[in-house]
């Protein structure tokens, strides 16, 4: 199949500079056909180190500017994402499998991020007096920030990063996922005209880079989102020189739904809030325990939203579903499926590939499972969805308090008393009632236990960008 895209089109910004990579050849796959959308070259480990020298020497300039000097590129940056929405969009959809729509928002949804970070007030950052005495604390940039972003919302997490520690005063080198790096490359390329040379670079990879970028002596950060496991590693590396690190790890999210739920108004919104993205969401919920006087209406209105969905082709109409993003992460979630079926679980909708080309799953909503069961337990990131009944809701906060992961929890009812008891009760960086993961620039993001290390968003994920110093 001819790829409308070139190779060329594709390349790293180093310096100011569009750079053809001088790594190993790197074939981007689209996962509703498995053909390649374009074969690009990706980053040396000689070029990573080229982007971060460039970020250090473009930092002293950077930082010295003033906020508003800094927000008006931040704005620009947005003002060209909004300008070039329907091109960055078609390409998104190409090498992540989104449906339009959902390539749309998320390159929307990139530039309402700049934007924010383009007329946020900043007192957080000013120079303060501590009280009863005669110190001043400041806030200072840190330097050069790796931010390391992942394959399933490669511009929205970026985002996520990118506004926030250029606002702080950093300068920054980006490296998306080896499989999808095109949008971001392309992205770079256009907003480069509103860049101070090297204050943002873009290196794309093959997977070796990650290492480099970590353990490198001129990073002061690294802000990564992706898997736990990855999320450690980088820990370590982190640990020679005590790089700051922010970290986004695996959820594993947990919907209760209470007795008293009314299942007319919540079924629609945990359905979204469980497929969202394909369920290749850190936040999506995961595993939905449900009250057993409640579970099997539950499961009978959630079967009838997956069997109704389309799925299909990212760029066909009324598509509400595409593949999974790539060939491994397919693999993972049909082995797991696989291994509920094995231990009793019971496919109430979906739980097939229909025939063809692309790594497609019908979204599936299981029944008969339990805590134990690999599918319950496993953070599985993709479009299957288990549904547990439940008849102590202790029991219930217990298992989600225990488990190692701790991103977000959701709780959904009616009586607001028996919400506040379990919500209070619940261990995890974000507890959400009666939605899920309403994600806003304005409120910080993070993981309790094993789900991540420190904040994104809000006036605390800005914060991170900084160094606390006291002068008296």
């Amino acid at each position: 199949m001819n790829s409308p895209y070139k190779s060329s089109e594709f390349q790293n910004l180093i310096r100011g500079e569009c750079v053809l990579g001088e790594g190993d050849e790197l074939s981007v796959i689209n996962p509703a056909t498995e053909d390649a959308v374009v074969t690009i070259l990706s980053a040396s480990a000689k070029q990573a180190d080229n982007a971060v020298l460039a970020a250090k020497a473009a930092f002293p300039a950077w930082s010295a500017l003033k906020q508003n000097e800094r927000k008006a590129v931040l704005a620009k940056i947005a003002e060209i994402t909004k300008a070039n929405m329907n091109e960055l969009a078609n390409l998104h959809a190409s090498e992540t499998g989104k449906p339009m729509a959902d390539a749309m928002f998320e390159i929307g949804a990139t530039a309402g991020f700049f934007e924010f970070h383009a007329h946020v007030p900043t007192d957080a950052l000013d120079p303060t007096d501590i009280p009863n005495s005669d110190a001043k604390a400041y806030r200072l940039p840190l330097g050069v920030v790796a931010a390391i972003v992942p394959w399933n919302f490669p511009m929205a997490l970026m985002a996520f990063k990118v506004p926030g520690a250029l606002l702080a005063g950093n300068t920054v080198v980006i490296k998306p996922a080896p499989t999808t790096p095109l949008t971001t490359l392309l992205w770079a390329s256009l907003i480069n005209e509103a860049l101070p040379k090297g204050v943002i670079n873009v290196v794309a990879d093959s997977g070796d880079l990650g290492p480099i970028l970590s353990a490198h002596k001129d990073v002061r950060k690294i802000s990564f989102t992706g898997s736990t496991a990855t999320g450690k590693h980088i820990m370590k590396s982190a640990a020679d020189d005590l790089k700051r690190i922010t970290l986004e790890l695996g959820g594993n999210d947990p919907a209760i739904v209470l007795a008293d739920a009314d299942l007319d108004d919540i079924s629609a919104p945990l359905f979204e809030a469980g497929f969202m993205n394909n369920g290749q969401t850190c936040s999506a919920v995961k595993r939905v325990y449900v009250h057993q006087s409640k579970h099997d209406a539950l499961v009978r209105k959630l079967s009838d939203m997956a069997d109704a969905a389309k799925i299909g082709s990212p760029l066909e109409d009324g598509v509400k579903f595409g593949p999974i993003q790539n060939q491994r992460q397919f693999q993972v979630v049909t082995e797991l499926l696989n291994d509920a079926v094995k231990q009793g679980a019971v496919v109430e909708a979906g739980g097939y590939c229909p025939e063809g080309a692309g790594y497609y799953l019908r979204p599936t909503v299981l029944s008969g499972v339990k805590d134990g069961h690999s599918i319950v337990d496993e953070e599985q990131f993709g479009p299957v969805l288990p549904i547990i009944s439940y008849d102590d809701i202790n029991e219930v906060i217990s298992t989600i308090n225990s488990s190692s992961f701790g991103l977000g929890a959701s709780v959904w009812g009616t009586n607001k008393d028996d919400i506040n008891v379990v919500v209070n009760q619940i261990e995890t960086g974000s507890v959400w009632i009666n939605k899920h993961f309403p994600v806003a620039p304005n409120i910080p993001f993070g993981g309790a236990r094993q789900s991540g290390v420190g904040s994104e968003l809000g006036t605390q994920g800005l914060l991170e960008f900084t160094q606390l110093k006291i002068v008296s």
